[in-house]
């Protein structure tokens, strides 16, 4: 046979190959062993729409991967997979849901709404790795944002992906400082110890920043189990108040501010949430350059690349009332693999030594892990309502017609404040 043929029919089979590696790759990743990670939150009770929102961000973070390959360890590309679990609200619950997952055989859970079920799964964690070494866990938190988490009650398991209360505080007094009309302030938040926690640090940075403003009413609720929050509106109303502070999400915040408008409070509220989750369409045009939001990313983030980043999401969730894009969960999931891949390992230890220097970008979004507390840093941006369409408000929330435009950019190096964690390493 000529010798040129066969070279030529080599380089055939090479370019075949190639061509089909991708594909390969993926169907390797597909049949080797998926790595769990187990998704304990409220997907049932009053929360159940803030389970289903973390849900689907964290969905899509984990198909983007997988379509990539799976996360590439020395032998061979395995898929990551996602468990739900429901803690139905309940901290004893989120506990029965951890020993089931680490049953299951996962080695990473992820929870946020709600520091205090974080500081139950903490607490259980501590436990459990101290213990059994041959199944330790390690803990992803997207949302739990009580700062003691990564201060006093840090530890080496939990990696912290949201700003916590004083960091997203922080900034929206950068705005608050700016308001020389701002004469009284209303503080409302869930009794527990972020709502706690929130109230807390908005009483000490007033302190600071604006001593010239009288707080008119300070008070707690019981978290989600307020149905109707028209007496808290009546006593915001007749406080005088220009502003409330608050930290409540979910049902808690939308029922708040709807009883708010229909009360006539025509203040401003600086909300840690407001953006979404049924919140805009209840204030309706009484939240127009009124209602604020703290956040480490908003849709309308003017870069092309935040753009891009929020219409692939809606391409793969185009239901309005699915509209709840989260970039950390996203820079989460990225961090997970790029600290597997780096320790080659899914091994507990060697996972989490490795995401103690995760440093990831997507969509121009750049977030690094700080070693000292495992609290990631970040920007944040500060937005306020508005119409969509507005300047600066190309895109809405939830179908709402109204959207959120940035006011406020802090980078990373602004949104990072000191910590008091003395962690403890295995």
């Amino acid at each position: 046979m000529n010798s040129s043929f066969i070279w030529r029919r080599r380089a055939l089979k090479i370019g075949a190959l190639a061509l089909c590696a991708p594909a390969i790759a993926q169907v390797h990743a597909q049949s080797a062993a998926p790595i769990r990670l187990a998704l304990i939150e409220s997907m049932s009770g009053p929360f159940a729409n803030t389970g289903e929102a973390v849900f689907r961000n964290i969905l899509w973070a984990v198909e983007r991967v997988n379509a990539r390959g799976g996360v590439k360890l020395p032998g061979g590309a395995r898929p990551l997979q996602l468990d739900r679990y429901d803690s139905k609200g309940q901290n004893e619950e989120a506990l029965s849901a951890l020993r089931a997952a680490m049953d299951d055989g996962a080695r990473v859970v992820l929870q946020g709404n709600s520091s205090a079920t974080a500081a139950a799964l903490l607490d259980a964690i501590d436990k459990n790795n101290e213990r059994d070494l041959s199944r330790r866990v390690l803990f992803l938190n997207y949302a739990a944002v009580d700062p003691i988490l990564t201060n006093e009650r840090c530890s080496f398991w939990h990696f912290r992906f949201d700003a916590h209360a004083d960091m997203r505080m922080a900034a929206l007094m950068d705005v608050v400082k700016g308001d020389a009309a701002l004469k009284r302030v209303y503080l409302i938040g869930q009794d527990y110890s972020f709502g706690q926690a929130v109230l807390r640090e908005a009483r000490r940075e007033l302190g600071v920043l604006r001593p010239d403003v009288q707080i008119v009413g300070d008070e707690l609720h019981p978290m989600g189990r307020v149905k109707d929050f028209a007496p808290y509106a009546s006593k915001i109303l007749a406080s005088g108040a220009q502003a409330v502070i608050t930290g409540n999400w979910g049902n808690d915040l939308t029922l708040l501010v709807k009883a708010a408008r229909e009360a006539g409070f025509n203040g401003t509220f600086y909300t840690f949430y407001g953006n979404a989750l049924g919140a805009p369409a209840a204030i309706g045009d009484a939240g127009i350059g009124r209602v604020l939001a703290v956040a480490d990313w908003l849709p309308n983030v003017p870069t092309p690349e935040s753009e891009a980043f929020y219409r692939a999401f809606r391409e793969r969730f185009p239901k309005p009332a699915d509209d709840y894009v989260h970039m950390r969960m996203r820079l989460m999931v990225e961090a997970l693999v790029q600290a597997m891949e780096r320790a080659g390992s899914v091994d507990t230890v060697a996972v989490a030594r490795a995401l103690e220097q995760a440093d990831v970008t997507v969509a121009g979004q750049r977030g690094r892990m700080r070693a000292v507390d495992h609290q990631f840093q970040q920007p944040l941006v500060v937005g306020v309502m508005d119409r969509q369409g507005a300047p600066g408000v190309k895109f809405d929330v939830e179908g709402s017609g109204y959207g959120f435009r940035v006011v406020k950019t802090l980078t990373a190096g602004q949104a990072e404040m000191p910590t008091t964690c003395k962690m403890q390493r295995p």
